[in-house]
């Protein structure tokens, strides 16, 4: 029997595996290296690539799309993108993107502002963008924090590029001719401006904030007092007429002067941002410190015509107070109109004499009662409150506390509210006063009765002179001729050196002027008989009744 015999299949020969190589050509090697420089460019512009903001605008007057420049210190720091409507109409936004450098400026304070050419209380500005259009000015902010919307100014700050100086705030009570970039001046140079004001909270006052430059402002101290230099200052007043003004920019738009009083021991710097009173004039701004107020009232029964609130109130002729009413008043018992005159005291205005009295006196300026038994004392030695003339050009009157030992007494009360001081008609009533008591005495002369005894009188002294001339006068000088003649009779019969021919001669020389002043005083009285009771005129020739010696 035959074995099987099982035979294997045959083993398969292995595949051989055959690998592609792969390669480049070289027309792939071009765009491959344009591709790669195209990608490096595209992230290296990325990265110097600066923010992109957005700036909201009223209008959008000077700025154009892919055009408009933003400028710092005149060098390009980004550009104008695009230019839309805002959703609402009510504003214009522009999208700005930035330089790299400049991404300081996304500064939630930065500042900016379409510069275009301005006519304002700075001057002149922006004139080369007559030519190279306008563009949108920037100012970094100092922020750490970085925001992409903002708000534009719609005219440039007046303070820009980080100035050296310090801002200080004023008080007043309006703003009158000031505005932005209204000149700060320091004895008539200017150091500075006003940046910006607004209306207090309580809408009562007006607080004005100014930039003054370094070095000038470390002469702010804490005693420096600020005065409104605008325009020209011309007062017409008590004190008669003053003009007063600072420069020619404040006379145009408006200033701001300040100045510390000339003694100011231990004057400190002004720390910044101190809040100053801003006064209406230089006189007010350096006058002595007020002190406590006192409030007085006046009554006058004569009229006041000419006495303006503000007015001025001196005792003893310095000024320590200010009319602040006039009212008219009803006496119903003696149906008349007296004045009610209401002024503000400042005692303290007195200097040394008010140091004095608080240290001799012990008097306490706090306790009302001690002030007005003070005053009480005051009245009863004279002191009285009158209305005169500063001015006799204007008419303008004011108020004087003085002492008239002759005024009489009066009942003071200290204890009525408000304190009455008693007053005297003033200067002006008095003259007027004691004219009238002159004319009434001249009206008492019995004028008539004496004109008439004085006319008769002359008529007689008259006819006394005529029969004088015609009948006296003659035989007067009759009697001289005879006399004469006799004289020269026995002068001719005496021998020539003979003293008793002399003394006739002397004689008969003595007879002539006498002849002559007699027919002169004739002359004379004939041509004024009213010289025998009023004497000779002060004008007539000293020579009129003097002897002719011819």
């Amino acid at each position: 029997m035959k074995s099987a015999v099982t035979e294997e299949p045959p083993v398969p020969a292995p595949k051989t595996v055959k690998t592609r190589r792969f390669s480049i050509s070289m027309v792939w090697i071009v765009p491959i290296v344009a591709v790669l420089v195209g990608i490096s460019l595209v992230v290296h512009n990325w990265l110097q690539q600066g923010p992109t903001i957005q700036i909201t605008f009223k209008t959008g007057q000077g700025l154009t799309a892919n055009k408009t420049e933003v400028k710092y210190r005149n060098v390009v720091i980004g550009h104008v993108t695009t230019v839309d409507l805002s959703p609402d109409q009510k504003s214009v936004t522009a999208t700005v993107k930035l330089s790299k450098q400049a991404e300081n400026f996304a500064a939630e304070d930065s500042s900016f502002w379409v510069v275009s050419a301005r006519i304002g209380a700075g001057g002149i500005s922006g004139i080369d963008t007559l030519l190279s259009g306008d563009f949108i000015g920037a100012d970094a902010g100092q922020s750490k924090k970085r925001a992409k919307v903002f708000t534009g100014l719609e005219t440039p700050p007046p303070i820009t590029y980080g100035e050296p100086g310090r801002r200080f705030t004023l008080h007043t009570t309006d703003l009158g001719s000031l505005g932005v970039g209204s000149s700060v001046s320091y004895r008539k140079i200017s150091v500075g401006q006003v940046v910006s004001y607004q209306l207090a909270k309580d809408g009562k006052s007006v607080d004005i904030e100014i930039f003054v430059h370094a070095p000038y402002d470390a002469f702010i101290t804490d005693n420096t007092r600020f005065w409104n230099a605008s325009g020209v200052d011309i007062e017409a007043g008590a004190n008669g007429f003053a003009v007063r003004t600072e420069s020619l920019s404040s006379l145009l738009v408006g200033g701001i002067a300040f100045r510390a009083p000339q003694y100011n021991p231990n004057d400190q710097a002004a720390a910044e941002d101190k809040v100053f009173e801003l006064f209406d004039d230089e006189q007010s701004a350096l006058a002595p410190p007020k002190g406590r107020a006192q409030y007085l009232v006046l009554r006058f029964e004569q009229a006041l015509r000419g006495l303006k609130t503000g007015a001025p109130v001196e005792f003893l002729g310095v000024e320590i107070g200010q009319v602040v009413s006039v009212n008219l008043d009803f006496d119903a018992a003696t149906r008349s109109f007296p004045v009610n005159v209401g002024i503000v005291i400042y005692p303290q205005r007195l200097g040394q004499a008010h140091t004095k009295m608080l240290k001799e006196l012990r008097h306490d300026p706090d306790d009302e009662r001690n002030a007005a038994e003070l005053l009480g004392t005051f009245i009863d030695h004279g002191l009285r409150a009158q209305a005169r003339s500063g001015n006799l050009l204007t008419g303008q009157l004011y108020i004087a506390l003085d002492f008239d030992p002759k005024a009489p007494k009066v009942v003071f009360d200290p204890t009525a509210r408000p304190i009455t001081i008693p007053t005297i008609p003033g200067s002006l009533e008095q003259l007027q006063e004691q004219f009238q008591a002159m004319v009434e005495k001249i009206n008492r002369l019995p004028i008539e009765r004496i004109a008439n005894n004085l006319d008769a009188n002359l008529v007689e002294l008259h006819s006394s002179l005529k029969q004088f001339n015609k009948n006296t006068l003659p035989g007067v000088q009759g009697t001289l001729l005879e006399v004469s003649k006799t004289l020269q009779s026995a002068n001719s019969t005496l021998a020539d050196d003979s003293p008793q021919r002399e003394q006739l001669t002397q004689t008969l020389d003595e007879l002539g002027r006498m002849s002559r002043s007699l027919r002169e005083l004739a002359d004379y009285l004939g041509r004024n008989p009213e010289s025998l009771l009023r004497g000779r005129p002060k004008d007539a020739p000293a020579d009129a009744l003097k002897p002719s010696r011819n």
